[in-house]
This record gives structure tokens, sequence and C-alpha cells, in this order.
């Protein structure tokens, strides 16, 4: 067994992915399985599939191609590239987008391919991450996009918290209803889809709900790793389906200060540190280049985490009641940001559980 690795619970995926699919479709909202946080790995995206997701969507193009055989439409998450127009085209079905410029490539693209490329049109309610803010510019995109011959305008959308950390909120998703009626009367056309943003959107359950024009939502962490707003545990769920495991190449009784003029630290930090004397230190074989100390949590209890270089975690086991050695492992909770490190890290074993 090589290590340091991440250990992948699928049946506590399974559990948390039917349990969201299932609430939401008692309120008619498709979900949308995103796949970034494991990179659009198959065996994962598989599990969704088999727990009743709507549709795979992910930000990256090269992990749609990953999951380009299995049987579900393909959402690309970050605003189309001019220069990926053509894989975009080739390997997803529906696409979030902001610029007309974008959409008539893809429209001249898709024309190539004989096929019709959907979009959904992003709305920025305040976030300032992605998306039309002013009223005009969102009613000129709509008379731009709904001209061109191979793209239909299937919906709008919005994202939130990512970026600003604006919550999402009763009032400002029912932007969205006034959003369609305006947009439907302007072309005469339905529009199919109102996408209220990712898992954040959660948190409006079970009061005051989700407003009912809201028909799909993209969700991630929610059916993988049991979190919502603010990263806070959704009842019910799991929260440790993924946990990580790291070994032990050093364990010595060292000063807690260091000895000697201080500098900076390896990463232009200025580094502080409390004189405890003497402390039992354990060294474990991950770094700062698979992940940042401050995403993990220790499973045994009395560990500390002191910090991290590129390749070493550095810790204080003087507190703990197990008699660790070289060559032990150490098993850490992650948070989000954790897990999105250690499953893109190449040096991070994946483990199926």
């Amino acid at each position: 067994m090589e290590y340091p690795r991440i250990n992948i619970n699928l049946s506590k995926i399974k559990f948390n992915t039917e349990a969201m699919v299932r609430q939401c479709h008692q309120l008619n909202i498709e979900v949308a399985g995103v796949t970034k946080l494991f990179c659009g790995n198959p065996q994962i995206a598989e599990v969704y599939i088999d727990s009743g997701v709507d549709l795979l969507a992910d930000s990256r193009i090269e992990n749609l191609m990953k999951m380009k055989d299995l049987p579900l439409p393909k959402m690309l998450l970050r605003l189309p590239m001019m220069s990926q127009v053509s894989d975009i085209i080739a390997y997803s079905d529906i696409g979030l987008v902001s610029e007309p410029v974008t959409v008539q490539a893809l429209s001249d693209e898709a024309q190539r391919y004989g096929k019709v490329y959907k979009v959904i049109l992003m709305i920025d309610l305040g976030d300032l991450r992605e998306g039309i803010f002013h009223e005009e510019e969102i009613r000129q995109a709509v008379d731009e996009i709904i001209k061109m011959k191979s793209i239909s305008l299937e919906g709008i959308g919005t994202n939130l918290t990512c970026y600003g950390g604006v919550k999402p909120t009763w009032e400002n998703l029912i932007r969205l209803k006034n959003w369609k009626e305006c947009i439907e009367k302007q072309t005469g056309q339905p529009l199919r889809v109102i996408s209220g943003g990712n898992g954040s959107t959660l948190s409006l359950l079970p009061a005051p709900g989700i407003p009912a024009h809201i028909n799909q939502l993209r969700l991630g962490s929610s059916l993988t790793m049991g979190i919502g707003l603010n990263d806070e545990p959704i009842k019910g769920l799991y929260q440790d389906a993924f946990t990580l495991e790291a070994e032990i190449v050093e364990i010595r009784e060292k000063p807690s200060k260091p000895v000697g003029e201080i500098g900076l630290d390896a990463f232009g930090n200025q580094p502080v540190f409390e004189d405890k004397g003497f402390r039992r230190r354990a060294i474990c074989a991950i770094g700062r280049q698979d992940i940042h100390p401050e995403h993990l949590s220790p499973v045994e209890h009395g560990i500390i985490i002191l910090g991290a270089s590129s390749d070493h975690l550095l810790l204080d086991i003087t507190e703990t009641t197990e008699d660790s050695k070289v060559g032990d492992m150490l098993t850490f909770y992650l948070t989000y940001g954790g897990c999105l490190s250690a499953l893109t890290s190449p040096y991070v074993q994946k483990y199926y559980v």
C-alpha cells in the first residue's frame, strides 16, 4: 500500500447523493452532480448516476472528457474558453455562459458538428463572480443569443457564495423569477431551466424554503462531503466520506521554538513560535505541495498540527495516548479545500473503501 493516500468511501457518497436527490426531486428540482472535487473520476461519477442525479457537471472540459462514455448529459460549469470551443462542443451538452461573443463561437462550432448546443445565461445577483450584472446588458445578450442558429437558450442561472460570500436568500433568488418572466416576454419563448446555485441554496430549507421557480441546483460538496452553506454539516449526511492517511517518517523530542535567528520560511512568511519547552514531535510525509495544513484535522485526540513545508507535515504528539512510531499511519479529516487539493495531487494515492 502506498502513502499518503486519501480514502474514498463510495457507500457514504451514495448515501449522501441519494438523500439529496430524493429531497430535490420532491421539490421538482433537478440535480446537476458536480464532479470537479474528484476531477471527473468515472468511478465516483457512476455512484452519482446510480444515485439518481440528472446530469453531470464540471468546471473543466478535461474532466468531462473522462466521463464521455457515461450515459448522462454533461454540463460545463466554468465559462467557456474560446481556445476550447471545439472540445466543449464535442464533450459537453450544456454550458453556463455570459459573453455573447463566446456563445457565437460555440454556435459556429456546433453548426459544424450538426449539433444544437444548450446554454444557461448567468446573471450576477451580487456575488461578483460570473454573470451579467446590468439589466440592459442582460436584455442585449438575450437578443443576440436567441438569433444564433445552433444555440438553444435553455434558461438562466446564478452563482452565490463562491467569491463574494453572498448568501442565497429568498429576496435575491426571487430576482431570477422576475428575470425569467422578463426574458420569456422579450423572446416569446419559455425558459426550461432556472439554475439556482450550488449546495449553499439548500440552507433555505426547511424555511423559508427554496423559491418554487428554482428547478435546478448544481450540487457537489453536499453530495460528497455532506456540507452546505459555510461548509456547515447537513443533518443526516456523512461528512467523512474522505479521510487522509499519512506515514510518520520521524519522531523526536525537540524544542518548540527554533534555535537561531529567524527569517522567512520557504513560503516567504515570518513564522511566530510559542516557547513550550521540549515537545515530542512527529513528521508525516505529506506537505503543502499536496495539501495546506489548515485543511487537516487529526482523527486522533491530542495531536496538534504545527505547520508544513512543501513535503513535510509537522505535528506535536506530546499529548496523545497512542504510542506512535516511525512507519505508523496517522488519519486526518479534511475540509472541502483539503479534499480538492488531495484529490488533485498526483502524489496522494486514491483508495476506494
